[in-house]
């Protein structure tokens, strides 16, 4: 589909402004749309050098670089791919928020053999997949429009890393955010799967939700910050009596990082440091 062609608007969001409309709209009345937020769908901003997905100008989504378009330009989705430090070997990916594609596109090209589902609520998410070169489905790629909720209720058990990048305009999916959900992507995971939630916002606001995964993980569970982002990332694991073998895992990231070009040994700093000072329990209590 060919998107429709804008210039952007916006002071500080300069180039073109890409969209899910007809060649014959009206530009006047969609940069007016643009700029009081009132414009319903998401839509792309394309500077030249990486393209970014927006839902309305404030929140930004995804970003891609066009020189690099299969690399993880955010740091949060850098380490979000962390779980891999505990399942390096994953045969199923599932990943609930399509966004701009970055961590399916990475796990398409970097993980062969791999069993890829990526669930986003929003048709007009995956009708901008071919502005962020996400490829076709094919023998280990699906893309399904459904809700994340329904698809973990009905999905085959077995999922060895469940990753969660789901928000609105308002902010977190609240169909994600309650112990019923958490329970049954608890009981999809395979033994030794993990679960991934990417954090954003203020931690008032996921406090509570921290305190859901630590119930339903029985506390195991390790939250660290991205602060280039603004994100936290909470990774829990439902494998009984998990206990991280740091001076294993320092050597394994960088095994991991040679492979897949990602900084695993600084993800690993991170993760030993805010386990042993508790920092999700803490977030936990404080959400109470």
């Amino acid at each position: 589909m060919k998107l429709y062609e804008l210039p952007s608007p916006f002071e500080i969001e300069t180039g073109t402004v890409l969209m899910l409309e007809p060649e014959w709209a009206r530009a006047g009345e969609l940069r007016a749309q643009l700029l009081d937020e009132s414009y319903p769908k998401p839509f792309v901003i394309d500077d030249g050098k990486s393209r970014y997905l927006y839902f309305n100008v404030r929140l930004m989504q995804s970003e891609m670089s066009l020189k690099a378009p299969h690399d993880l330009a955010l740091r949060y989705t850098q380490k979000m791919m962390g779980f891999l430090l505990f399942h390096p070997r994953p045969k199923r990916i599932a990943l609930i928020g399509l966004g701009g594609g970055s961590i399916i596109k990475f796990c398409h090209r970097r993980l062969p053999g791999v069993q890829l589902t990526a669930i986003e609520l929003d048709p007009d998410v995956i009708a901008l997949r071919d502005a962020f070169f996400i490829p076709p489905d094919d023998e280990r790629l699906q893309i399904l429009q459904a809700d994340g909720a329904e698809y973990i209720e009905q999905v085959e058990k077995g999922i060895d890393a469940l990753l969660i990048d789901a928000f609105d305009k308002t902010g977190f999916a609240p169909s994600l955010a309650n112990r019923e959900f958490l329970t049954a992507a608890f009981a999809k995971l395979s033994g030794n799967g993990v679960l991934v939630i990417n954090l954003a916002g203020d931690k008032e606001s996921f406090a509570g939700l921290i305190g859901e995964v630590m119930h339903v993980f029985d506390d195991q569970a390790i939250m660290i910050s991205v602060p280039d982002d603004g994100n936290h990332i909470l990774y829990a694991f439902k494998e009984r009596y998990f206990e991280p073998r740091w001076r294993w895992l320092h050597n394994h990231a960088k095994e991991l990082r040679a492979r897949l070009g990602l900084d695993f040994p600084a993800f690993v700093q991170k993760m030993e440091r805010a386990s042993k000072l508790g920092l999700a329990r803490r977030e936990a209590i404080r959400g109470r």
